[in-house]
Parts: structure tokens; sequence; C-alpha cells
């Protein structure tokens, strides 16, 4: 059983100067796996000062010395891959082939990509007369969530580091054995004292001082809607740039050609993927309701492949992360009956022949209307529904009647139109036919949040933006 009760603060292993622990169940056996030390407003106090103190050095360094360390991160991070697969498994449930794959990989891609940025990022601009500095804004709270750790602690941790900012590392508490293991090498690979802390804990041990402290100067969360607009709330009083990448529900908008069935079958299986546990996932698939039958035997079939079972085995898609979620699932699948979807596979109960984790049946709902609760709501597990369009000007307009503007989806064999389709959905992210780019903007319209994450766009928020005028008045007048 792993037992992690020190934080990493000022470069170092210090206990945790709160006095209680809290029990990490493993999702699949439904027992406890680990222990690990919960954060106090103390142990955030002194890991907000060792960051304040490192910020003074570490803020002024040149591009070469953090590429440098980037660099040795990115060496450290490939040796620890297995230790790093082996907790996300245990921690959330995760297949061995997920974990080890793309929940890793992740980690890795962001943080070449932050390497590939920072070599040639302009920090400094001349217009006129006047230099535009970017300088960086401080001390940064970076929170976590559980569902992807690596992709959101690369996106958040690695940018950082690149601009020159110091930071406090808060990871969900239903995932804490990552964050441990990426303090682990972060330290392996030489970053100064203080300039990255770790302190593991909930919301309100933890988060809530984080998010209000005033020697704290941005706070960059991802998580659910309700806790963003409290995480803003805590920081309105400091006056501290907030970040976040929320909730979603996200459209994927099938067009009507020869390709619908297996455009249907692929954004099925994305869906599933990761347990339905990822915040853009394709949760409403739109069809042509003069399609519709193809489309449910095709979602049918997709359901039917995904496999689920211990995720130390061969298969698709293990347990979701906890019991309240499974619960909260539960009941948003018999909502979905209960409001009159069509229930095309899987509906309530384990998996036959799983009695014990919290495995959820990969489900599908087709018939939907984009009035019932299982379209509004974000279900966060496997659940597809399949949504009726007259036409594309109707898919539009159901694409974008959500409360949410994380991601969106395209699917079709006619590119212009699917890129034109795409321009017209209000979302941050928009994919055509199933692309993907580390350096793309990644984040939310709406109350999926604001600012982006990835690639360029990821530096932006840490930064401050200076001008100094008059700085080269003979060259202006020249």
């Amino acid at each position: 059983m792993r037992e992690y009760l020190k934080f990493y603060i000022g470069g170092e292993w210090v206990d945790a100067l709160g006095p209680h622990t809290m029990d990490i169940v493993n999702p699949a056996t439904e027992e406890v796996c680990g222990r690990v030390a919960v954060g106090s407003a103390a142990d955030v106090d002194r890991a907000v000062a060792a960051a304040r103190k490192a910020f003074a050095g570490w803020s002024v360094t040149g591009r070469e010395e953090r590429l440098e360390v980037l660099r040795s991160i990115l060496d450290e991070y490939q040796k620890r891959g297995g230790d790093l697969a082996a907790a996300l498994t245990e921690e959330m449930g995760a297949p061995a082939s997920l974990a080890g794959g793309f929940q890793v990989g992740l980690g890795a891609g962001h943080l070449a990509k932050a390497i590939e940025v920072l070599e040639d990022f302009a920090f400094e601009e001349r217009r006129g007369a006047t230099l535009v500095v970017k300088e960086p804004i401080g001390v940064c709270g970076l929170i976590t969530p559980w569902n992807w750790p690596m992709n959101q602690i690369a996106v958040k941790v690695f940018p950082a580091l690149a601009t020159g900012c110091t930071m406090v590392l808060k990871p969900s508490e239903r995932s804490p054995f990552t964050g441990q293991i990426m303090a682990e090498i972060l330290g392996a690979a030489g970053v100064p004292a203080g300039v990255f802390n770790l302190v593991q804990g909930d919301g309100p041990s933890a988060g809530v001082p984080l998010s209000a402290h005033p020697g704290v100067d941005m706070i960059s969360f991802t998580g659910s809607t309700r806790a963003g607009i409290e995480i803003a709330r805590n920081a309105a009083s400091g006056v501290k740039r907030v970040t976040q990448e929320l909730g979603g529900k996200s459209p994927n908008i099938v067009l009507d050609d020869e390709d619908l069935a297996a455009n249907v079958a692929a954004g099925v299986a994305t869906m599933m993927g990761n347990s339905g546990q990822t915040c853009s996932a394709p949760s409403r698939t739109l069809v042509p309701a003069a399609r519709m039958g193809e489309a449910v035997a095709a979602a049918r079939e997709a359901a039917e492949r995904v496999t689920v079972g211990d995720p130390n085995g061969d298969v698709v898609i293990g347990p979701v992360v906890s019991a309240s979620q499974f619960e909260k699932i539960q009941a948003l699948i018999q909502k979905g009956v209960d409001e009159g979807a069509t229930l095309v596979a899987g509906g309530t109960g384990r998996p036959d022949g799983l009695e014990k984790g919290y495995y959820v049946k990969p489900t599908v709902f087709a018939n939907v209307t984009n009035d019932m609760t299982i379209a509004r709501e974000e279900i966060f597990g496997p659940v597809a529904t399949i949504i009726g369009y007259d036409d594309v000007d109707h898919a539009v307009e159901i694409a974008n009647d959500t409360e949410y503007g994380l991601a969106g989806y395209v699917a079709g064999a006619d590119l212009d139109q699917a890129r034109a389709v795409a321009r017209r959905i209000r979302a941050g992210w928009v994919a055509v036919n199933d692309g993907f780019d580390f350096g793309s903007p990644f984040g939310g319209y709406k109350k999926s949040g604001n600012g982006r994450e990835w690639g360029e766009f990821g530096f932006h928020d840490y930064l401050e933006i200076k001008g100094i005028l008059g700085y080269a008045p003979d060259d202006a007048a020249s």
C-alpha cells in the first residue's frame, strides 16, 4: 500500500503540518490502496512562502537555463513512465494500455511542445519607441483534476516553468499518487528549490486556502463548473488572475454522407474512452433524423465492442473513479430512461460478471431531445446520446444550445462542409474528422471556462505585459 505523508516544499520533502490523512480507494477493487496527508492552510502558507522566495531568482533566469531544466525533466519523466502508469491504474482505474499509452504520453507530448515553444517564444517586442515586455506573473496556484492527471499537470506546470513563474500544485485528492511522483521527477531533474511545490489535500482543506491566498498571483484550475465558480469567488478579493477549464457537453455533428455509420461508431468509441471521464468527450452525437436507424445500429455495435473489466487486463475501459461518481452516473442513466429516451445499449447496474468495483455499462441512448437531462448535464461516464437533426442549420442550433462550450466535433467526407460547420460551433476546441494537435489552443466558451492551455497559447496566462515607453526614442525618430 502506498503511503505519502510528506509534501514537497522548498526543494525538500517535509512533514505535513495538519494532523489529518485520507485513504485512497482503488476503484477496481473498492479497497484502500494508499494513504495521503491532507494539507492545511498552514501547509499552503509554507508552500506559498517558498514559491515567493524562489520567484526572485527564477523569474530572471534566461531562456537557455529554463530550457536546460525542461529537457532534464523530460529525461526524468521518460525514466518514470512505468511508475506513472502503474499509479494511474491504481488510483483512477485507467486500463494499463491507456495509462501507459495516452495518459502518460500526453504529459510527455505537452512537455516536448513546451520546450519547442520556449526555444522561439518572443518575450520582448519593439513597437516604435515602445518596448513591449512579457514577464512572469508570479506565484501560481495550480489545481488539477483526477481524470487526466498527467495531461492537466503538464499543461499547467510546464508553461509556468517555461515563463519563469513559481508554483504550488494541489492535485486532486482522488489521484494523488501521480502528483507525488511528478514532484519526485521535478526534484530529480534539478528544478531549483521553491520553484515547484506540492501540497496534497481536498478542496476545503487545501484548495480554498490556495485560491484565496494573498501571496498567490494566479490560479489555474481544471474541474467542475460548480467548483470553478467557488474558486473564482475565493480569488476575487485578491484580484488575482483566474483561468479555468471546466465542464463540457460537447456536440459531435455527423454529416449526412456515406461515412455516417463509421463516423457514428468512431464518435461512440471516443466517448467511451477513459470510461467517459473526459470533459471534452463527444457526449451528444447529432445525426440526420431520417437516418436515425442506421446511426442506432452503428452505435449499438460500437458500444458492444467496448470491453469492461479489471484495468490490469486487456480491456478497453476500467471502472469510473469513485462510488459517488458511479452513483451519479447510475442516476442519470435512469433519468434518461424515465424521460423517454431509447436505451440502445447498456443501462443501469454493473456489467455482467463484475460484482465489485465501480464499473459502468457502456450505454447509448437514441431519440434524445436536447431538453432532456442526459443532453443537458455532464454525465462524466461512458454514456452517449444520439440526437436527430433536420438539416445542417438545425444541427448547429442544437450543438450551440448548451451552457457549455469546451469542445465540438464534426465528421464528414466533404471537408469544405465540415470546416464550415466547425466555424459555427461555439466552442474553444473543435476537431474535424478526429484532428489532434499539441499546439492547438484548448479551453472553453461560456460556462466551460476562460483562458487557454496547450502549446504557445498556454504560455500567455502566465505572463504579465509591460509597455516601456520612450525605450528607443532615437530609433523611432529615424
